[in-house]
């Protein structure tokens, strides 16, 4: 990210876009990304649970795979859950933004729940992986540092709430 600034600038006539009005034009590009974000969330969570389920599949501890204690279990569960969530979030706003009647706010939703939740699985995955979810030999990591940087950027996790918060009680609360 860096400061950009351009002062006293005028654009003839015909160097300008056509039917933008203010920033209609680009937060319409902002909200692509966003919609970018929500399936790419998806597929860091799908990278993150596939490794942990490979490797809790084959790492014995005291002659049983990881994947055969309880705790393991629960975990992978739980996060199959919040993934499949995430999933079918995805595809509704896709089936909507198909239709042309996807709203900002929807987009704001899906960025704001599946950012979060992929943050949660590549952390509990981690976990899972024990000390070698800290290793580059595994994606886990990278994915939840990449995730960490996705919360910040197009929008950070308050500015969704806020765009949702607008959109549910008429209200602006931006300052």
């Amino acid at each position: 990210t860096s400061e950009f600034t351009l002062d006293d600038v005028r654009l003839p006539e015909d160097a300008r876009l056509p039917e933008a009005q203010g920033l209609s034009a680009p937060l319409s590009c902002l909200s692509e990304a966003r919609f970018g974000i929500v399936f790419g969330a998806v597929g860091a969570a799908r990278d993150c649970l596939e490794t942990t389920l490979d490797y809790i599949g084959n790492r014995h501890v005291f002659d049983k795979p990881l994947s055969g204690y309880q705790l393991s279990q629960a975990k992978i569960a739980d996060m199959a859950v919040e993934f499949g969530k995430a999933q079918l979030l995805a595809l509704h706003l896709g089936r909507l933004k198909d239709q042309g009647r996807i709203r900002p706010e929807q987009v704001s939703v899906g960025k704001l729940n599946n950012v979060r939740e992929a943050i949660k699985i590549a952390r509990q995955c981690r976990t899972l992986l024990g000390a070698n979810g800290i290793t580059l030999e595994y994606p886990v990591l990278r994915h939840a540092n990449n995730l960490e940087s996705v919360l910040t950027y197009e929008g950070t996790s308050e500015v969704h709430q806020l765009v949702i918060g607008e959109a549910l009680t008429g209200v602006s609360a931006f300052r």
